[in-house]
């Protein structure tokens, strides 16, 4: 109405000003603006397009009105000539001054406000009652997407003094509608039953309450239609169709019933599967990875896996732009003929190879993993194993690839690799206390990835009841371009047994030594090592049990030993830490060569293997194997203190660390030569964590324990391994790679423990991952 008095005043004016003044038209001199309170000059003057200096008529003059009127400003607008400059008098409308929400339970008043904000309403803007009746229908929209279909919104104006107003939006929510009944009409093949549990929505449950799957959502409802029509056609049902699909809402909007109609057809089987275009590769080679036989039930999910196996086996060939398009033709007898056709397109080249994401790492040291050269043909196949050895280097909490077209270029690509950097070591300066080891006064640097330059480098200065120790280590892991690794270590070490659960004596050792690693293939690796080592072994009267006391009447306390080791490796773990895929073994023996004053062999087989339950690699299952054999070498006995030991985190959680196995004279612990230990474990995304790449939780078994071959007649210990001497322990852990390294976490109970055992429900590590 408001709007109507302004346009019918100016009319009149204009009619006015004509009759006084002719002609009609006038240049304009100036604008002057009049009324304005809240709305600046700059608002007005982008919205009216006449300025200073135009010529205008009645009609000018009036659309210029009418664009003014539209900014959704002003309640009345009116135009007034004063000589040569034109007045316009404004009425603002009200201010936003106060918003109210009353009635809202389910959805809180910060975030309704927010979501007003982002609609345009909030406190302080100008009122417009069409985004008021917007924001109305939206929030009804909304609580209905919550399954609230009996929500309802009003709103009430209340005018306040100085031209402002306050919005009073009251909200019923009403109750959720739940689904009673899901109704397939039309099917014979499967039942009901079959169908419906291939649905994500489903019927009011125990567990409803947490899953909310009982709630109506129409994206839910086509993705539950999409795997209806794919469970079919995976089943030979080519023609299955879904004819219709009904959704209805009790009056009372608190029930909803959905009902599905379908046709199911004839099944299919296959008839013959044919290969055609232009074929870069042997067909023979194509055909063995195309998953569709002939005399199967047809199969749209073998078609689609044939076509991206194609796909990737011509892209592996360097023809990453290739196209592969199955046409199945259906015949009367129902029998399916499966045609390829393949489209290689022009062999592609990498332009460049871009790395981001990479603060510490070096380019080159990055480039050194990587088989997918810039200038080489592009490779799907070597691309990928670019990105699962970056992945395994543990230096990368992530690692992303993509390639991208060249613009103007239809044969090359960038490949892009974004990084995303994690700690690959572990730094500690501190007085602390450990849960084995006591008191400790430690400087410990071990970085695999020493300032981003690749090399693993290491140094120790640690004090505490177990061990003093001074040490250095380094390895280059490329010393040659084609991956012949080269380290070297040298060590000053007083180590306490009797302090670390075990017999009574101590050890003052000195060495140092040289290691090589050379590349078999993509995945193995032999290392041969040489060091020397002087070692002392110290004793005390009251404690040391017997068989040490006769190991050095027999072999003396001083010993300096040359020692090969040589080891094999096969590693085709997904990832450095925390891996989710793949399997991994390893072999070692450690011999102390003649010439030494102790001559022995030491053997260890480690073996680690994990498959992901579900695609996003987070539910996991993996099994652990460990097993160590020692023994003598010519005339010498083999040396005590290179026994093995189980109990810990290490092999047997659950129980004290180094307690299992055979006891000496004197009732502790003494290890022994043979160790046999494994574990099986669930894993699962660890709760309220966002970053799961730092963190694994875990429910796990273990079991193990050590053996003697040859047990002292001091000794309590039976000769051999017993297998139903095992231990076995149940329990949850949890690992963390913290900023100084992992921190890992088992909560555990013995299974089968004996009454000598020494048992440990809450165990903790830094420095050490499961």
């Amino acid at each position: 109405m408001k709007r109507g008095i302004g346009l019918l005043v100016a009319l009149l004016f204009w009619v006015t000003a004509a009759q006084a003044n002719s002609p009609s038209s006038f240049v304009i001199e100036d604008i002057r603006l009049e009324g304005l309170q809240r709305v600046s000059p700059g608002i007005v003057f982008r919205n009216f397009p006449l300025t200073a200096g135009d010529q205008v008529d009645s009609a000018e003059l009036s659309r210029a009105t009418h664009k003014l009127f539209e900014s959704g400003y002003f309640n009345d607008i009116q135009l007034l000539r004063d000589d040569s400059v034109l007045v316009l008098k404004l009425q603002e409308r009200p201010s936003v001054s106060l918003i109210r929400l009353e009635g809202n339970d389910v959805l809180e008043s910060e975030a309704l406000l927010e979501g007003l904000k982002q609609s345009g309403l909030q406190e302080g803007d100008v009122f417009k009652r069409s985004t008021l009746e917007q924001i109305k229908q939206d929030l009804v929209r909304l609580y209905a997407s919550q399954g609230r279909y009996g929500a309802d919104v009003n709103t009430e104006v209340e005018t306040l003094p100085g031209n402002r107003v306050a919005l009073n939006i009251n909200i019923k929510e009403g109750q959720v509608a739940s689904i009673q009944h899901i109704n397939i009409v039309g099917n014979n093949v499967y039942s009901d039953e079959e169908l419906k549990d291939l649905f994500s929505l489903k019927l009011p449950s125990f567990w409803s309450f947490y899953k909310k799957d009982d709630r109506y959502a129409r994206q839910k409802l086509s993705g539950d239609l999409e795997r209806l029509r794919s469970y079919y056609l995976d089943s030979g049902y080519v023609n299955f169709s879904i004819d219709s699909t009904q959704v209805s809402i009790t009056p009372d909007k608190k029930h909803i019933y959905i009902t599905v109609n379908v046709t199911e057809g004839e099944q299919y089987t296959v008839r013959g599967v044919d290969l055609a275009g232009e074929m870069v590769i042997d067909e023979a080679e194509l055909q063995q990875v195309v998953l569709v036989e002939e005399g199967q039930t047809f199969s749209r999910r073998r078609i689609t896996e044939s076509q991206e196996a194609l796909v990737k086996k011509i892209g592996d060939a360097g023809y990453m732009f290739a196209n592969v398009a199955p046409a199945p033709e259906l015949h009367d007898d129902n029998t399916v003929t499966v045609k390829f056709f393949l489209d290689p397109g022009k062999r592609t080249y990498v332009r460049r190879v871009n790395i981001r994401g990479n603060t510490r790492t070096a380019d080159d040291i990055i480039r050194q993993h990587l088989v997918q050269l810039e200038a080489a043909v592009a490779s799907n196949e070597r691309i990928e194993r670019s990105k699962s050895r970056l992945e395994k280097t543990g230096y990368f909490k992530s690692v992303n690839v993509e390639t991208s077209a060249v613009p103007g270029h239809d044969d090359l690509v960038d490949v892009n690799f974004a990084v995303e950097e994690q700690q690959s070591g572990n730094f500690s300066a501190s007085i602390g206390f450990s849960q084995n080891s006591g008191l400790i006064f430690g400087l410990k640097v071990q970085q695999d990835n020493f300032l981003g330059s690749g090399k693993k480098v290491g140094i120790g200065l640690s004090n505490s009841d177990t061990l003093t120790e001074y040490s250095y280590s380094y390895l280059d892991p490329y010393y040659t371009v084609d991956g012949v690794s080269r380290g070297f270590n040298l060590y000053y070490r007083e180590r306490d047994f009797d302090e670390d659960n075990t017999s009574a004596f101590s050890t003052d050792e000195i060495g140092g030594g040289v290691n090589f690693g050379y590349p078999i293939d993509e995945f193995q690796r032999l290392s041969f090592g040489l060091e020397v080592e002087q070692i002392t072994i110290n004793t005390n009267s009251t404690e040391t049990p017997d068989e040490i006391f006769q190991f050095i009447a027999d072999e003396g306390d001083k010993y300096f030993n040359y020692s090969l080791s040589a080891g094999w490796s096969d590693n085709h773990l997904n990832r450095g830490f925390f891996a989710t895929k793949g399997y991994s073994q390893s072999a070692s023996v450690e011999l102390g060569l003649p010439g030494s004053d102790l001559s022995y062999y030491r053997a260890n087989y480690n073996a680690k293997w994990y498959y992901p339950l579900t695609e996003d690699r987070f539910w996991v299952m993996g099994v652990k194997g460990r097993l160590g054999y020692g023994g003598e070498l010519g005339s010498n006995e083999y040396p005590f203190y290179k026994h093995f030991y189980a109990g810990g985190l290490k092999t047997v959680r659950g129980y004290e660390q180094n307690t299992l196995g055979p006891r000496d004279s004197k009732d502790d612990p003494f290890g022994g030569n043979v160790l046999v230990a494994g574990s099986a474990e669930f894993i699962f995304p660890t709760p309220f964590v966002d970053d799961k790449q730092s963190w694994r939780t875990m429910l796990f078994v273990d079991a193990g324990n050590v053996f003697d071959t040859s047990c002292s007649s001091t000794s309590v210990c039976e000769d051999g391994v017993q297998l139903d001497e095992l231990r076995l322990s149940a329990g949850f852990g949890l690992s963390w790679l913290t900023p100084f390294g992992p921190l890992s976490i088992a909560i555990a109970a013995p299974l089968n423990d004996k009454e000598d055992d020494e048992t440990e429900v809450f165990q903790f590590a830094l420095g050490q991952s499961f």
